[in-house]
């Protein structure tokens, strides 16, 4: 795992500056402390830091083939690199190392882009082919290694982080204000831009070609729920899916440095962990954490019992409320965009502790999005079903919905009672939005009338709207799948989960996001995956034996940080503070009053954690990035 940064200059006879790309790389030096390189030639500059797992002592980057003509430098890991060097070594290229990044350089030479078909694991990787003068960036399927560019008439420049882009002085700091409502509805910044003009992300499952002056971007692979397994029984495809998960698993495990998995007392990583043991006869170390201060649900005791049941040297670890706010500006620093995940904070602790004992990670993260683990998945296919009564029958369900809260106090009833109206899947905009975004989000009413009357409300929407094209005839469950798979998934959790673990140096493997586990997925049917109230039925049932009943049968609880009771209490003044400062209200998009309103209302019970946090953070983001001040909050 690594960090990779470069430019490509497009004017006539200009060249890249040598000191440039030591300064972009020094920028993402927590990303690869054990080595740094360089490659500078003419028009074309790479720059790497190396964090070394694989082929210790000769795996330096920037990397070429035989004679010098075509250079990589590459984040990530290719998993089936051991299988892909024998086909490339029958063919006749000669290897001067064992590394997985060489596979990719001779895998080019010989398919050029279409070697992205063959290769298994996590990437974002750029190739220079001297010989045609073409530059090749191309990020893995489901994104979970990040990759951002940003091209002008003149230059591309390119990098793991936006810091590295930031550090070339070409490169303006401009602030997009349009993005502002597209995070304040989801919460994160689905889609290819960001908050920064100019500044994009490469596309999980595309690449970008740029060649005489010209860039074209593709997209290489999607992932297809297709029907080729709609006949196979429940048996057979739980068989077929245990043996696929033992050979990612056993794949992930390779590595020339130690491998540990991080527990969250949940099904996923508990699976990860019962088939990691099966690959080694050495003591693998697991790692978890907890929250101090109050009655707060804890994943520490479940995460113990795995621990125990498989014989792991296990480690956990306790933050407090005090750890939470000291980390927010530099959670905002290595997120480069406001995210809503407070997990996030847990996971830099958490790794913190890992990085002590080992190099690389394993999580189960992926197993919700590729299974159907969440609640939100069982409801709207429950509400799809009920819909088919008729108009009549719709017209009392939603009335009932309406009811629900002020009756019963059943918010999460009574959120679903407009969608009785509105024709899946145009209302669905994923997992962490408000299910019915047609008429705004919860943070709308904040917003000044000068910024409300600029908000182009099809251009917030417009990442969802076109997956929501592609998946209108889909069945409801992998419709939502499909859009949380191409947005929530890479735009927010595995954004988290790379920039945080990359914050301590750290690498982080999720087998459950191995593509061909997620084509398995895809291809089953939907009642497979959810029966009855019973999320991610299948891999509950292809795990049953492996994993103890008390982890088996809990309720999910997702990574539950405390956050809510802190933001009330021992954060209250801070984040008073911070969100009705004259700076942030200055900026001009919120109102002072509907701000202490909401942050009143929060107190008074109701429950704004998320738009709180949602709003801080992006506060927090604009000093960073835009004003370059070091916050510090107490």
């Amino acid at each position: 795992m690594c960090g990779i940064c470069g430019k490509l200059t497009l004017e006539p006879g200009a060249t890249v500056s040598p000191a440039l790309i030591k300064t972009m790389a020094d920028a993402i030096h927590h990303r690869g402390p054990d080595d740094e390189g360089y490659y500078v030639a003419g028009q074309i500059g790479l720059g790497f830091r190396r964090l070394a797992i694989i082929d210790l002592k000769t795996g330096h980057q920037p990397l070429s083939n035989e004679d010098g003509s075509v250079w990589i430098v590459f984040n990530g890991e290719i998993y089936n690199y051991q299988e892909l060097r024998n086909l490339l070594l029958t063919k006749g290229h000669v290897f001067k190392t064992q590394t997985d990044t060489e596979v990719i350089v001779h895998l080019y030479e010989e398919f050029g882009p279409e070697c992205l078909a063959k290769l298994r694991g996590m990437f974002g990787f750029a190739i220079w082919d001297g010989r045609t003068k073409t530059l090749f960036l191309a990020r893995d399927r489901v994104g979970i290694k990040p990759l951002y560019y940003h091209l002008t008439d003149t230059s591309l420049v390119f990098g793991s982080e936006i810091k590295a882009i930031l550090a070339d002085p070409s490169v303006k700091r401009e602030f997009a204000p349009e993005m502002i409502d597209r995070f304040l509805t989801f919460l994160y910044v689905p889609g290819e831009e960001t908050l920064l003009k100019g500044i994009r992300k490469l596309a999980p499952g595309h690449y970008l070609l740029v060649r005489d002056g010209k860039a074209v971007t593709r997209q290489y692979w999607d992932l297809r729920f297709s029907e080729p397994r709609r006949g196979t029984g429940l048996k057979e495809a739980e068989a077929d899916l245990l043996s696929l998960l033992s050979e990612t698993v056993k794949l992930h495990m390779i590595a020339d440095v130690p491998v540990g998995v991080l527990l969250s007392g949940g099904v996923d990583s508990t699976g990860v962990l019962s088939l990691a043991v099966d690959t080694t006869d050495k003591k693998i170390s697991t790692f978890t954490v907890g929250f101090a201060g109050g009655a707060f649900a804890d994943e520490r005791p479940y995460a113990k019992l795995a621990a125990e049941r498989f014989g792991t040297q296990h480690y956990e670890m306790t933050i407090s409320p005090q750890d939470f706010l000291t980390f927010l500006p530099k959670y905002v620093w290595h997120m480069e965009e406001p995210v809503c995940e407070p997990p996030a904070i847990a996971l830099y602790y958490v790794s913190k502790l890992a990085r002590k004992h080992v190099t690389v990670l394993l999580s189960g993260e992926g197993g919700d999005e590729a299974f159907a683990g969440y609640s939100n998945y069982r409801n709207l296919v429950w509400l799809e079903r009920l819909k088919r009564g008729g108009s009549l029958l719709n017209g009392v369900l939603a009335r009932g919905m309406s009811l629900a809260d002020s009756a019963f106090r059943l918010p999460r009833v009574s959120k679903y009672a407009p969608l009785m109206k509105d024709r899946f899947p145009e209302y669905y905009y994923g997992r962490t939005s408000n299910p019915h975004r047609t008429t705004g989000n919860r943070l709308g009413s904040l917003y000044s009338d000068d910024f409300r009357q600029g908000i182009d409300r099809e251009h917030s929407l417009q990442p969802v709207r076109v997956l929501q094209s592609h998946v209108l005839d889909q069945d409801t469950l992998d419709a939502m799948l499909y859009i949380d798979t191409k947005t929530w998934l890479p735009d927010d959790l595995l954004i988290k989960a790379d920039k945080m673990t990359m914050a301590n140096s750290l690498e982080l493997r999720v087998p459950l996001l191995d593509h061909k586990v997620l084509e398995f997925a895809a291809s089953l049917p939907p009642n497979f995956k959810l029966r009855g109230a019973t999320t991610k039925f299948i891999l509950k049932s292809a795990l049953a034996q492996r994993i103890p009943q008390e982890i088996r049968e809990r309720k999910k609880t997702g990574f539950p940080v405390p956050y809510e009771s802190w933001i009330r209490n021992e954060m209250k003044e801070t984040v008073w503070g911070v969100l009705t400062d004259r700076k942030t209200i200055n900026r001009g998009y919120l109102r002072r009053d509907a701000v202490e309103q909401l942050l009143q209302a929060n107190l008074n019970g109701h429950d704004y954690s998320k738009e709180i946090f949602s709003l801080l953070s992006l506060e927090l983001w604009q000093r960073t990035f835009l004003e370059q001040e070091e916050v510090v909050l107490q």
